[in-house]
Protein backbone atom coordinates (compact mmCIF):
# COMPACT_ATOMS: atom_id res chain seq x y z
CA UNK A 1 0.00 0.00 0.00
CA UNK A 2 1.39 3.61 -0.79
CA UNK A 3 -0.07 6.33 0.69
CA UNK A 4 0.16 10.13 -1.40
CA UNK A 5 0.23 13.45 0.25
CA UNK A 6 -0.48 16.54 -1.50
CA UNK A 7 -2.54 20.00 -1.36
CA UNK A 8 -4.37 21.78 -3.59
CA UNK A 9 -5.60 25.33 -2.83
CA UNK A 10 -5.53 24.77 1.16
CA UNK A 11 -6.89 21.79 1.08
CA UNK A 12 -4.99 19.01 2.16
CA UNK A 13 -5.10 15.24 0.38
CA UNK A 14 -4.33 12.42 1.38
CA UNK A 15 -4.71 9.00 -1.25
CA UNK A 16 -4.34 5.41 -0.92
CA UNK A 17 -2.87 3.31 -3.39
CA UNK A 18 -2.61 -1.02 -4.30
CA UNK A 19 -1.74 -2.02 -6.89
CA UNK A 20 -2.02 1.53 -8.34
CA UNK A 21 -5.35 1.42 -7.70
CA UNK A 22 -7.20 3.89 -5.86
CA UNK A 23 -8.67 2.51 -2.29
CA UNK A 24 -8.64 5.62 -0.17
CA UNK A 25 -9.16 8.96 -0.62
CA UNK A 26 -9.58 11.23 2.41
CA UNK A 27 -9.63 15.43 1.36
CA UNK A 28 -9.68 18.48 4.31
CA UNK A 29 -11.17 21.11 2.79
CA UNK A 30 -10.05 24.81 3.72
CA UNK A 31 -14.18 24.90 4.69
CA UNK A 32 -14.36 22.50 7.07
CA UNK A 33 -15.42 25.09 10.38
CA UNK A 34 -15.61 21.67 12.23
CA UNK A 35 -13.47 18.59 12.10
CA UNK A 36 -14.55 14.94 12.64
CA UNK A 37 -13.08 13.98 16.63
CA UNK A 38 -12.35 17.52 17.40
CA UNK A 39 -12.81 18.80 21.22
CA UNK A 40 -14.37 21.81 22.86
CA UNK A 41 -14.89 23.14 26.19
CA UNK A 42 -18.10 24.59 24.74
CA UNK A 43 -21.47 26.72 26.62
CA UNK A 44 -24.76 25.50 26.66
CA UNK A 45 -26.67 28.36 24.49
CA UNK A 46 -30.77 27.02 24.37
CA UNK A 47 -32.25 23.71 25.22
CA UNK A 48 -34.72 22.26 22.60
CA UNK A 49 -37.37 20.26 24.72
CA UNK A 50 -38.94 19.10 21.85
CA UNK A 51 -35.80 16.93 20.30
CA UNK A 52 -34.45 17.00 23.75
CA UNK A 53 -31.33 18.37 22.97
CA UNK A 54 -29.22 21.37 23.57
CA UNK A 55 -27.13 23.95 21.38
CA UNK A 56 -23.97 24.54 21.97
CA UNK A 57 -21.14 27.56 21.20
CA UNK A 58 -18.18 25.87 20.43
CA UNK A 59 -15.54 28.86 19.87
CA UNK A 60 -17.86 31.46 19.60
CA UNK A 61 -18.24 30.93 15.81
CA UNK A 62 -20.05 27.74 15.51
CA UNK A 63 -22.91 26.23 17.00
CA UNK A 64 -22.78 22.02 17.82
CA UNK A 65 -25.92 20.41 18.35
CA UNK A 66 -25.80 17.85 21.48
CA UNK A 67 -28.82 15.41 21.99
CA UNK A 68 -29.55 13.76 25.31
CA UNK A 69 -28.18 10.03 24.23
CA UNK A 70 -25.09 11.62 23.75
CA UNK A 71 -25.26 13.25 27.46
CA UNK A 72 -21.81 11.61 29.80
CA UNK A 73 -22.05 12.56 33.81
CA UNK A 74 -19.76 11.72 36.42
CA UNK A 75 -21.57 11.14 39.56
CA UNK A 76 -19.92 11.63 42.82
CA UNK A 77 -18.59 8.59 42.96
CA UNK A 78 -17.35 8.45 39.71
CA UNK A 79 -19.39 6.29 37.52
CA UNK A 80 -20.64 7.33 34.30
CA UNK A 81 -24.20 8.49 33.58
CA UNK A 82 -25.73 8.22 30.25
CA UNK A 83 -28.32 10.63 29.49
CA UNK A 84 -32.03 9.81 27.95
CA UNK A 85 -33.01 9.01 31.96
CA UNK A 86 -34.28 12.56 32.46
CA UNK A 87 -35.23 15.08 30.26
CA UNK A 88 -32.04 17.51 29.34
CA UNK A 89 -33.41 20.16 30.54
CA UNK A 90 -33.24 18.58 33.77
CA UNK A 91 -29.71 18.13 33.07
CA UNK A 92 -28.37 21.83 31.65
CA UNK A 93 -29.23 25.10 31.86
CA UNK A 94 -28.02 28.15 29.70
CA UNK A 95 -24.82 28.90 30.45
CA UNK A 96 -22.97 25.66 31.80
CA UNK A 97 -19.95 24.54 30.20
CA UNK A 98 -19.32 21.12 28.97
CA UNK A 99 -16.48 19.20 27.40
CA UNK A 100 -17.55 17.72 23.92
CA UNK A 101 -16.37 16.37 21.09
CA UNK A 102 -17.38 16.18 17.41
CA UNK A 103 -18.65 13.07 16.08
CA UNK A 104 -19.70 14.68 12.42
CA UNK A 105 -17.96 17.43 10.63
CA UNK A 106 -19.17 20.55 8.83
CA UNK A 107 -18.42 22.55 5.81
CA UNK A 108 -19.67 25.93 5.19
CA UNK A 109 -22.19 26.14 1.85
CA UNK A 110 -22.66 29.59 2.08
CA UNK A 111 -21.04 31.44 4.60
CA UNK A 112 -24.41 34.37 4.02
CA UNK A 113 -26.84 32.03 5.22
CA UNK A 114 -26.01 30.10 8.96
CA UNK A 115 -26.70 26.98 9.49
CA UNK A 116 -29.77 26.61 11.86
CA UNK A 117 -31.44 23.35 11.11
CA UNK A 118 -30.55 20.61 13.27
CA UNK A 119 -29.30 18.36 10.12
CA UNK A 120 -26.95 20.47 9.27
CA UNK A 121 -25.01 21.20 12.18
CA UNK A 122 -22.46 19.69 13.81
CA UNK A 123 -23.63 17.09 16.31
CA UNK A 124 -21.25 16.77 19.37
CA UNK A 125 -21.11 14.00 22.10
CA UNK A 126 -20.17 14.06 25.74
CA UNK A 127 -18.54 10.36 25.03
CA UNK A 128 -15.20 11.78 23.79
CA UNK A 129 -12.97 8.96 22.10
CA UNK A 130 -8.95 9.57 21.19
CA UNK A 131 -7.93 7.10 18.08
CA UNK A 132 -4.37 5.86 17.98
CA UNK A 133 -3.34 3.69 15.88
CA UNK A 134 -4.22 0.24 17.65
CA UNK A 135 -6.63 1.63 20.40
CA UNK A 136 -9.20 4.19 20.95
CA UNK A 137 -8.99 5.59 24.50
CA UNK A 138 -12.60 6.12 25.41
CA UNK A 139 -12.52 9.08 28.87
CA UNK A 140 -15.78 7.07 30.13
CA UNK A 141 -14.90 4.03 30.16
CA UNK A 142 -13.03 2.38 33.35
CA UNK A 143 -12.41 -1.22 31.34
CA UNK A 144 -11.25 -2.68 27.69
CA UNK A 145 -13.20 -4.02 25.70
CA UNK A 146 -12.53 -5.05 22.17
CA UNK A 147 -14.08 -3.13 19.07
CA UNK A 148 -17.67 -4.66 18.44
CA UNK A 149 -17.50 -4.09 13.98
CA UNK A 150 -15.25 -7.64 14.99
CA UNK A 151 -17.16 -10.19 14.41
CA UNK A 152 -14.45 -12.87 13.35
CA UNK A 153 -15.28 -15.55 16.57
CA UNK A 154 -10.87 -16.86 16.31
CA UNK A 155 -9.95 -12.64 16.31
CA UNK A 156 -12.09 -11.78 19.11
CA UNK A 157 -10.86 -14.39 21.24
CA UNK A 158 -7.09 -13.67 20.16
CA UNK A 159 -7.64 -10.16 21.30
CA UNK A 160 -9.31 -11.33 23.90
CA UNK A 161 -6.13 -13.00 25.68
CA UNK A 162 -3.99 -9.67 24.76
CA UNK A 163 -6.80 -7.53 26.80
CA UNK A 164 -6.09 -9.66 29.43
CA UNK A 165 -2.22 -9.07 29.95
CA UNK A 166 -2.94 -4.88 29.34
CA UNK A 167 -2.85 -4.60 33.71
CA UNK A 168 -2.17 -1.07 33.69
CA UNK A 169 -4.08 -0.06 30.96
CA UNK A 170 -8.20 0.88 30.99
CA UNK A 171 -10.42 2.36 28.71
CA UNK A 172 -9.11 1.33 25.39
CA UNK A 173 -10.84 -0.37 22.76
CA UNK A 174 -8.88 -2.81 20.98
CA UNK A 175 -8.92 -2.49 16.98
CA UNK A 176 -8.71 -5.31 14.66
CA UNK A 177 -5.19 -4.20 13.98
CA UNK A 178 -3.99 -5.42 17.14
CA UNK A 179 -4.37 -8.55 16.28
CA UNK A 180 -0.74 -8.80 15.15
CA UNK A 181 0.70 -6.15 17.71
CA UNK A 182 2.93 -7.22 20.66
CA UNK A 183 1.74 -5.95 23.94
CA UNK A 184 4.15 -3.71 24.89
CA UNK A 185 3.30 -1.65 21.65
CA UNK A 186 -0.30 -1.32 22.69
CA UNK A 187 0.92 -0.23 26.51
CA UNK A 188 2.77 1.98 24.74
CA UNK A 189 0.37 3.12 22.85
CA UNK A 190 -2.23 3.22 25.92
CA UNK A 191 -0.08 5.44 27.60
CA UNK A 192 0.52 8.36 25.33
CA UNK A 193 -3.53 8.17 24.78
CA UNK A 194 -4.12 8.98 28.21
CA UNK A 195 -1.69 11.63 28.87
CA UNK A 196 -3.13 13.40 26.08
CA UNK A 197 -6.15 13.19 27.56
CA UNK A 198 -4.71 14.26 30.71
CA UNK A 199 -3.19 17.31 29.06
CA UNK A 200 -6.66 18.34 27.32
CA UNK A 201 -8.30 17.94 30.89
CA UNK A 202 -6.13 20.55 32.17
CA UNK A 203 -8.12 23.19 29.70
CA UNK A 204 -11.32 22.21 31.01
CA UNK A 205 -12.15 24.79 32.84
CA UNK A 206 -13.32 28.58 32.92
CA UNK A 207 -16.55 29.86 30.99
CA UNK A 208 -14.43 30.84 28.06
CA UNK A 209 -15.78 28.68 25.12
CA UNK A 210 -13.13 27.00 22.39
CA UNK A 211 -11.37 24.44 20.12
CA UNK A 212 -9.47 22.87 22.59
CA UNK A 213 -7.58 19.85 20.42
CA UNK A 214 -8.24 19.25 16.70
CA UNK A 215 -9.37 16.05 15.22
CA UNK A 216 -7.68 13.87 13.13
CA UNK A 217 -6.48 14.91 9.61
CA UNK A 218 -6.84 13.30 6.69
CA UNK A 219 -3.42 11.81 7.15
CA UNK A 220 -3.79 10.66 10.33
CA UNK A 221 -6.97 9.19 9.30
CA UNK A 222 -5.56 7.30 6.77
CA UNK A 223 -2.97 5.94 8.53
CA UNK A 224 -5.26 4.79 10.98
CA UNK A 225 -7.56 3.53 8.61
CA UNK A 226 -4.46 0.99 7.18
CA UNK A 227 -2.96 -0.23 10.20
CA UNK A 228 -3.87 -4.04 9.35
CA UNK A 229 -2.61 -3.18 6.13
CA UNK A 230 1.31 -3.20 4.83
CA UNK A 231 2.47 0.42 4.29
CA UNK A 232 4.93 0.40 1.16
CA UNK A 233 5.79 3.96 1.01
CA UNK A 234 4.25 7.47 2.36
CA UNK A 235 5.05 10.17 -0.54
CA UNK A 236 5.44 13.50 0.42
CA UNK A 237 6.10 17.05 -1.73
CA UNK A 238 6.68 19.55 0.62
CA UNK A 239 8.74 19.36 3.95
CA UNK A 240 5.91 20.72 6.10
CA UNK A 241 3.61 17.60 5.40
CA UNK A 242 7.05 15.37 5.76
CA UNK A 243 7.21 16.63 9.50
CA UNK A 244 3.58 15.99 10.05
CA UNK A 245 3.92 12.54 9.34
CA UNK A 246 7.08 12.32 11.27
CA UNK A 247 5.06 13.17 14.31
CA UNK A 248 2.52 11.27 14.05
CA UNK A 249 4.77 8.38 13.17
CA UNK A 250 6.89 9.11 16.18
CA UNK A 251 4.22 8.62 18.52
CA UNK A 252 2.12 5.70 16.84
CA UNK A 253 3.84 3.90 13.83
CA UNK A 254 7.22 4.46 14.88
CA UNK A 255 7.51 1.30 12.20
CA UNK A 256 6.64 3.45 9.30
CA UNK A 257 9.26 6.33 9.56
CA UNK A 258 11.63 4.85 7.25
CA UNK A 259 9.00 5.19 4.70
CA UNK A 260 8.15 8.78 4.70
CA UNK A 261 9.97 9.49 1.16
CA UNK A 262 9.89 12.90 0.03
CA UNK A 263 9.76 12.78 -4.10
CA UNK A 264 11.19 15.74 -6.33
CA UNK A 265 9.27 17.11 -9.24
CA UNK A 266 10.09 19.42 -11.32
CA UNK A 267 6.36 20.95 -11.93
CA UNK A 268 6.34 20.12 -7.58
CA UNK A 269 4.27 23.74 -7.61
CA UNK A 270 1.38 22.58 -10.21
CA UNK A 271 -2.17 21.66 -8.45
CA UNK A 272 -1.28 18.03 -7.36
CA UNK A 273 1.65 17.41 -8.51
CA UNK A 274 2.39 14.16 -7.30
CA UNK A 275 -1.39 12.66 -8.16
CA UNK A 276 -0.32 13.85 -11.38
CA UNK A 277 2.82 11.84 -11.48
CA UNK A 278 1.43 8.69 -10.03
CA UNK A 279 -1.33 8.73 -12.65
CA UNK A 280 -4.29 9.04 -10.47
CA UNK A 281 -6.34 12.03 -11.25
CA UNK A 282 -8.73 9.67 -13.95
CA UNK A 283 -9.62 8.03 -10.79
CA UNK A 284 -10.48 10.56 -9.16
CA UNK A 285 -12.02 12.29 -11.45
CA UNK A 286 -13.91 8.90 -11.92
CA UNK A 287 -15.37 9.54 -8.55
CA UNK A 288 -17.55 12.27 -9.56
CA UNK A 289 -19.20 10.25 -12.14
CA UNK A 290 -22.28 8.43 -11.77
CA UNK A 291 -21.39 4.95 -12.69
CA UNK A 292 -18.40 2.85 -12.31
CA UNK A 293 -17.03 0.08 -14.84
CA UNK A 294 -16.40 -3.42 -13.46
CA UNK A 295 -13.66 -5.87 -15.05
CA UNK A 296 -16.09 -8.47 -16.69
CA UNK A 297 -17.47 -5.51 -18.55
CA UNK A 298 -20.38 -5.28 -16.50
CA UNK A 299 -21.36 -1.99 -14.48
CA UNK A 300 -22.75 -0.29 -11.61
CA UNK A 301 -24.67 3.00 -11.58
CA UNK A 302 -24.71 4.68 -8.58
CA UNK A 303 -27.66 7.42 -7.65
CA UNK A 304 -27.46 9.66 -4.84
CA UNK A 305 -30.59 11.12 -3.13
CA UNK A 306 -31.41 13.25 0.13
CA UNK A 307 -33.24 10.31 1.27
CA UNK A 308 -31.05 7.41 0.26
CA UNK A 309 -28.46 6.52 -2.36
CA UNK A 310 -29.78 3.48 -4.72
CA UNK A 311 -26.98 1.43 -6.63
CA UNK A 312 -27.54 -0.84 -9.37
CA UNK A 313 -25.94 -3.57 -11.35
CA UNK A 314 -26.36 -4.47 -14.78
CA UNK A 315 -25.01 -6.90 -16.88
CA UNK A 316 -22.32 -6.53 -19.37
CA UNK A 317 -21.70 -8.10 -22.43
CA UNK A 318 -19.30 -11.42 -20.98
CA UNK A 319 -21.36 -14.80 -20.49
CA UNK A 320 -20.80 -14.80 -16.79
CA UNK A 321 -23.29 -16.53 -14.36
CA UNK A 322 -25.39 -13.79 -12.02
CA UNK A 323 -23.58 -14.69 -9.28
CA UNK A 324 -20.30 -14.10 -10.50
CA UNK A 325 -21.12 -10.62 -11.52
CA UNK A 326 -22.98 -9.81 -8.48
CA UNK A 327 -19.86 -10.56 -6.89
CA UNK A 328 -17.89 -8.91 -8.73
CA UNK A 329 -20.09 -6.48 -7.92
CA UNK A 330 -19.64 -6.51 -4.04
CA UNK A 331 -16.01 -5.85 -4.81
CA UNK A 332 -16.97 -2.37 -6.63
CA UNK A 333 -19.60 -1.24 -4.36
CA UNK A 334 -17.60 -2.27 -1.32
CA UNK A 335 -14.52 0.04 -2.59
CA UNK A 336 -16.96 2.98 -4.21
CA UNK A 337 -19.23 3.85 -1.25
CA UNK A 338 -15.73 3.88 1.27
CA UNK A 339 -14.25 6.30 -1.29
CA UNK A 340 -17.49 8.47 -2.25
CA UNK A 341 -18.06 8.13 1.92
CA UNK A 342 -21.14 7.09 1.30
CA UNK A 343 -23.45 7.32 4.12
CA UNK A 344 -27.11 6.39 5.59
CA UNK A 345 -29.65 4.17 3.67
CA UNK A 346 -27.83 2.13 0.29
CA UNK A 347 -30.19 0.23 -1.61
CA UNK A 348 -28.33 -2.22 -3.98
CA UNK A 349 -30.33 -4.36 -7.01
CA UNK A 350 -28.22 -7.03 -7.98
CA UNK A 351 -29.11 -9.32 -10.92
CA UNK A 352 -32.04 -11.70 -9.41
CA UNK A 353 -30.29 -15.09 -7.93
CA UNK A 354 -31.94 -18.30 -8.62
CA UNK A 355 -31.61 -19.67 -4.93
CA UNK A 356 -31.29 -18.94 -1.54
CA UNK A 357 -28.25 -20.19 -1.56
CA UNK A 358 -26.16 -18.03 -3.93
CA UNK A 359 -27.79 -14.75 -1.78
CA UNK A 360 -26.27 -16.12 1.01
CA UNK A 361 -23.02 -16.34 -0.95
CA UNK A 362 -23.31 -12.34 -2.16
CA UNK A 363 -24.04 -11.49 1.58
CA UNK A 364 -20.93 -13.78 2.93
CA UNK A 365 -18.80 -11.97 0.03
CA UNK A 366 -20.05 -8.65 0.86
CA UNK A 367 -19.58 -8.89 4.93
CA UNK A 368 -15.95 -9.91 4.47
CA UNK A 369 -15.60 -6.44 2.10
CA UNK A 370 -17.34 -4.36 4.45
CA UNK A 371 -14.62 -4.56 7.30
CA UNK A 372 -12.19 -2.80 5.29
CA UNK A 373 -14.05 0.12 5.88
CA UNK A 374 -13.45 2.27 8.41
CA UNK A 375 -16.80 3.45 9.00
CA UNK A 376 -19.52 1.23 10.32
CA UNK A 377 -21.43 -0.32 7.58
CA UNK A 378 -24.42 -2.96 8.65
CA UNK A 379 -26.04 -5.49 6.25
CA UNK A 380 -29.63 -5.97 7.17
CA UNK A 381 -30.56 -8.56 4.32
CA UNK A 382 -32.80 -8.66 1.31
CA UNK A 383 -36.05 -6.59 1.01
CA UNK A 384 -39.01 -9.08 -0.47
CA UNK A 385 -38.37 -7.16 -3.34
CA UNK A 386 -35.04 -8.52 -3.62
CA UNK A 387 -32.88 -5.63 -2.74
CA UNK A 388 -30.49 -5.75 -0.51
CA UNK A 389 -30.45 -2.98 2.59
CA UNK A 390 -26.93 -1.54 3.54
CA UNK A 391 -26.50 1.85 6.20
CA UNK A 392 -23.10 3.12 6.56
CA UNK A 393 -22.51 5.63 9.20
CA UNK A 394 -19.89 7.98 7.95
CA UNK A 395 -17.36 10.51 10.29
CA UNK A 396 -17.14 13.68 7.60
CA UNK A 397 -19.40 14.96 4.71
CA UNK A 398 -19.60 12.97 1.39
CA UNK A 399 -16.65 13.33 -0.91
CA UNK A 400 -18.85 15.33 -3.52
CA UNK A 401 -18.94 17.85 -0.84
CA UNK A 402 -15.73 18.21 0.32
CA UNK A 403 -14.91 18.66 -3.73
CA UNK A 404 -17.33 21.48 -3.66
CA UNK A 405 -15.64 22.70 -0.95
CA UNK A 406 -12.68 23.40 -2.35
CA UNK A 407 -14.21 24.46 -5.58
CA UNK A 408 -15.97 27.60 -3.82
Amino acid sequence: MDILLEELEGSLWAAALEAGQLQGLEIDPPGEEVRWGSVYWAKVKTIDAAMDAVYLDLDGDNTGLLFNKDVRITKKDGKIEKGGAKPIGKTFQPGDMVAVQAKTAYLIKDEDVPARSEHKLPRMSMDITLPGRYLIFCTTMDCNQISQRIRDKKLRKQLLNMLESMEDINGCILRAAAADTQTDVLMSEGKILKEIWEQIQQHLTGDEVGLIMLGPDAVQRTLSDLATKTVERIEVVTMDHFNDVEEWCSLFAPDLMTKIEPVELEDADEDLALFHYRDIIGQIEDLLQPYAILPGGSNIILQETAALTAIDVNRGPADSSRLAINIEATKEIARQIKLRNIGGIIIVDFLKLESKKDEGKLIAELEKLIDDDPCTVQIHGMTSLGLMELTRSRRTPALQERFEGIVE
